[in-house]
């Protein structure tokens, strides 16, 4: 049962950090406006994203605009954009690889073979997170780069926006969660006493006298 809880446990911190993954993709708060000025009454705050910009004033009303055209878009914004869909797509993938050798299901037959499947799915989620980590920190280093940069002018810099933060959680949780996978199928192909216990009983057959025999056979 060790193995079985770790493979449960990293799978649902996968799919929460699969979760986070895909929303910190889609939110356009990438990059936020650092307001430096020494008056603190702004009329609009501006939010910057893979897909859309947007702009909220102060009022609370808030207008989005998405990116015309991709050939325009700057380097690091089409490299986020391929790289955090890859890593989605790929977390997509190492979920059902990971179900077909997790020690719940039926798909493949129990033995290495299975154990092999379940580490498949963990290496894949640890790729997932180090591929959703790349555009990440690229961003983070652009925007800390400019904001210290004395020829930016202050209405051009701005700060790291919370689509960043729920980003590095969810390939945190992309990682723990795959490593826990890889110790899961290490264990089981270690120990396999640890592994999820599975039973099967004969059918119980008609005595002579007509009722059926109590003896069970596992």
């Amino acid at each position: 049962m060790g193995s079985a809880a770790l493979e449960i446990l990293g799978l649902v911190l996968c799919l929460v950090g699969w979760g986070g993954l895909i929303l910190a993709c889609g939110l356009p708060m990438w990059q936020v406006t650092a307001f430096l000025d020494h008056n603190i009454v702004t009329a609009q705050t501006t939010w910057k994203g893979l897909w859309m910009s947007c702009v909220v004033q102060s009022t609370g009303h808030m207008q989005c605009k998405v990116y015309d055209s991709v050939l325009a878009l700057s380097t690091e914004v089409q490299a986020a954009r391929a790289l955090t869909v890859g890593a989605v797509l790929l977390a997509f993938v190492a979920l059902f690889v990971t179900l077909a050798g997790a020690q719940c299901t039926t798909c493949v037959a129990p033995g290495p073979a299975k154990a092999r499947v379940a580490l498949t799915g963990g290496v894949l989620y640890l790729l997932c997170g180090l591929l959703a980590l790349v555009p990440l920190c690229w961003f983070a280093n652009i925007v800390v780069r400019e904001f210290y940069d004395p020829t930016v002018p202050v209405s051009q810099k701005y700060e790291l926006g919370a689509a960043l933060y729920i980003g590095w959680a969810a390939t945190a949780l992309l990682m723990l969660g795959g490593g826990l996978l890889c110790c899961g199928a290490w264990v089981c192909t270690g120990r396999p006493d640890f592994s999820f216990p599975v039973k099967y009983s004969a059918p119980r057959r008609p005595t002579a006298t007509g009722d059926y025999d109590k003896k069970n056979y596992v």
